[in-house]
């Protein structure tokens, strides 16, 4: 059964060029082309950064799990190509009939994580097994870890801040419990590590004219008196626009103004830790 058995690796996606962005802009929003300013801004967002390298990180770290587990790894993306859909058509053209589905994010919510499941399952007739998210593995529980040892041991941060994608507030109306679980995360990875003083916020609220849950970093960093502040952005696996642009550029921008020296913890991309997690959160999963 192990030879029939690979592996769907989805992220979010990103513009493979700047004359993609509208394109996918405009799959974010279901089909609704953005304003002529809100396209401007992304595409002076991305390039700030240089193009985000999501995809190429996503491909790195399915090939090195591919590596680490000995099975066919795949990939698949939400809002670019290779859709979803295609990454699930590669794995039938290749004889594939149980199909692992690893979101690269490891905290489940339904307008996230569910939409993921939801957009394979349409695309997979096979046997499927999903991973809801792994916010509370102990492997990657103490990846974050590491990556915290490490930033501190050459940075006497004097605050702690753990950061996540934030989501529409309508979310706890409808009892899901994201939220939940990237504070459980953070207290599990605070247990473990001799930390500073230490906090959760939110990044990255898209301007939709309805609340997003909060604090949101800006507001947390301008009233939390540090001078010295450590940004582990745990909700993401790779560097991509959010980290890249938002945590680089917008946060340490704002720090800077406000006389805070600002840095971050590195991003997990396809650290052999990070492989070496996923890989056994995928085979207990696969048992």
């Amino acid at each position: 059964m192990r030879d029939s058995t690979g592996i769907l690796c989805m992220a979010y996606g990103s513009p493979a060029s700047g004359s993609e962005i509208e394109e996918y802009y405009t799959h974010i929003r279901h089909g609704r082309p953005p304003s002529p300013a809100a396209l401007a801004d992304l595409r002076e967002r991305y390039e700030a950064i240089g193009g985000s390298p999501l995809e190429r990180i996503t491909r790195a770290q399915a090939a090195a799990l591919a590596e680490r587990t000995e099975l066919p790894t795949f990939v698949g993306m939400k809002h670019a190509p290779p859709f979803i859909a295609e990454g699930a058509g590669a794995a039938r053209e290749a004889g594939i009939r149980r199909l692992i589905g690893l979101p690269l994010a490891p905290h489940f919510a339904a307008m996230s994580l569910g939409q993921y499941e939801a957009d394979l399952q349409k695309a997979w007739p096979g046997e499927l097994v999903f991973i809801p998210g792994f916010h509370a593995h102990p492997a990657f529980i103490e990846t974050i870890a590491g990556l915290l040892r490490e930033a501190l041991a050459g940075y006497p941060a004097d605050h702690v801040f753990f950061t996540a994608h934030s989501l529409p507030e309508r979310i706890l109306r409808e009892g899901d419990g994201y939220r939940d679980r990237l504070l459980e995360s953070c207290a599990l990875v605070a247990a473990g590590v001799d930390l500073p003083p230490w906090s959760f916020a939110f990044q990255s609220a898209s301007r939709t004219g309805e609340p997003w849950l909060g604090p949101d970093l800006l507001e947390a960093l301008a009233e939390s008196g540090t001078q010295r502040a450590l940004v582990c952005p745990i909700g993401f696996v790779a560097d991509h626009l959010e980290v890249l642009y938002d945590i680089d550029v917008e946060a340490q921008a704002f720090a800077r103004e406000r006389g805070i020296e600002l840095r971050r913890t590195p991003s997990l991309n396809d650290r052999p830790e990070f492989i070496a997690a996923l890989a056994a959160i995928v085979e207990e999963a696969a048992r």
